[in-house]
């Protein structure tokens, strides 16, 4: 079938897309749509990446529905983007080569919760919110908490992680199964509700982390928790950010179970003052949460506010008033919202790394000393207790020098971070935005491993095309 070529993406011919998008009409009706509006809503990111909306939306309301798109786009050769909630950093659902981005909005069912077993399966258009509602009643939650509201299928695709990894894990420690379309349209399903299994190839952590780009999740089995019966929330300032790092380390290595530690910067401490009407000293911060019994929440709290008191920490205080907590954590997850009021109408980008714990210090020192060198504006926060943090780059769009410089100190920061023997994202995913990066990281035959991996799941090249690993 005829194509045409562009930045290494094979496009469809205007025919074959005009044939696809006939057969989807005549399939979906209303629920297929090809206005701009919402076609550029579906490629939308916080990145300077382009946006690139793909030619048509479908809203998918079943597996069928997904089943019957990739067999449609398959015949014509046209790609296929799976969408949650668009939350993604690094230009994950953009449609670089066009083609059709499957919505999975309304496929937002909990299909069943097994209690006793700890453990529910869902679809995967539900939001991380939506599923603690539901689950709430019965005692449990689902720890993974990145910030954002975004489905299940995506914080899965992304292998996300959030301000609870540190104890609960990431996406890669919390899916049990999947079920995912197949480029024939077919399902497969890569393992059952059993805690563990050594039956045949790990399917299930070969597509989470894969960003679409094997095949569609159409349903999860996902690990549960037991809602603590205390929870306690804790702030603590330092004088420098890599004593509060020092103090981070010592809690890691004595088994202190934090269940939270986020550090924040100087520069982010007042961005969160400023936008969440708080008065934390504005210095560098560490806030925690401490999940348990009352006696083991008390006793986690002790120790850590001696560790702190140890490293230069400030007055070290803790909560578990609901509202106090809430108030506390709103602010650290508004941190996106609070940097962008720095500076209205400049850009945003997003970025994070991840280091051993042993070199957290190091690297955020040098990133703050990079920033102050090339007079940039990029307040940071992070899960420290993985060694994994986030910068919010302010820029200019339309200063070529501002943007330059903007460049230069995204380009250190992963070069730095991986010299560390670090990674170039911790949980952002790569993407459009850091494939660049990889061969560094992994080197040229994990490359290779990697491209015939998605030559044999998806020889036609139609799953979310462009993402994760470079062109050869």
């Amino acid at each position: 079938m005829a194509t045409t070529t562009t930045n290494n993406l094979t496009r469809p011919e205007p025919k074959a897309l005009a044939s696809a998008l006939e057969a989807l009409t005549a399939r979906f009706g209303n629920r297929l749509i090809t206005s701009l509006a919402v076609r550029e809503q579906h490629a939308h990111t916080t990145t300077w990446i382009p946006t690139q909306p793909p030619d048509a939306v479908v809203m998918a309301q079943e597996v069928a529905d997904i089943q019957d798109t990739v067999r449609i786009c398959a015949k014509h050769r046209v790609p296929v983007i799976a969408f949650g909630t668009g939350t993604s950093l690094e230009g994950h659902v953009n449609a670089p080569a066009g083609g059709v981005t499957i919505d999975l909005r309304d496929m937002n069912r909990v299909l069943a919760v097994h209690a006793e077993d700890l453990d529910c399966v869902i679809e995967p258009g539900i939001t991380r919110k939506t599923l603690n509602e539901h689950l709430r009643d019965q005692g449990l939650f689902f720890p993974i908490d990145p910030g954002a509201d975004a489905s299940l299928g995506g914080m899965a695709s992304t292998r996300a992680s959030g301000t609870n990894a540190v104890r609960y894990g990431t996406m890669r420690d919390n899916v049990l199964a999947l079920k995912v379309v197949r480029g024939d349209g077919e399902i497969i399903t890569t393992g059952t509700r059993a805690k563990k299994s050594s039956a045949g190839y790990d399917l299930t952590h070969l597509f989470v982390g894969a960003e679409g780009t094997l095949g569609i999740i159409a349903e999860l089995t996902m690990r549960l928790r037991g809602i603590p019966e205390t929870i306690a929330a804790a702030a603590c300032s330092f004088d420098s950010v890599r004593s509060a790092c020092q103090a981070t380390i010592l809690a890691i290595q004595t088994g202190i179970p934090v269940a939270r530690i986020e550090l924040l910067n100087a520069e982010q401490v007042k961005a969160c003052n400023a936008y969440s009407k708080l008065s934390l000293p504005e210095t560098p911060l560490l806030l925690l949460e401490f999940h348990g019994s009352e006696i083991e929440v008390a006793e986690q709290s002790k120790n850590f506010g001696e560790i702190a008191k140890e490293c230069g920490g400030g007055d070290f205080t803790w909560t578990t008033r609901p509202e106090d907590r809430t108030k506390l954590w709103q602010a650290r997850h508004d941190a996106y919202w609070s940097v962008k009021a720095l500076r209205p109408g400049a850009g945003v980008v997003a970025t994070d790394v991840c280091v051993p714990i042993s070199r957290l210090a190091d690297c955020v020192t040098e990133t703050e000393a990079d920033l102050k060198r090339l007079n940039l504006l990029s307040p940071i926060v992070g899960h420290v207790g993985d060694g994994n943090f986030h910068c919010s780059l302010l820029c200019d769009v339309n200063d070529p020098d501002e943007m330059a410089r903007g460049e230069e100190f995204m380009h250190r920061l992963i070069e730095r971070a991986q010299s560390m023997d670090g990674t170039c994202t911790g949980e952002h995913g790569v993407g459009q935005g850091k494939q660049k990066y990889l061969k560094a990281e992994l080197g040229s035959e994990a490359l290779e491993a990697m491209r015939a991996i998605k030559q044999a799941m998806d020889p036609l090249n139609i799953f979310n095309p462009g993402k994760i690993v470079p062109a050869a």
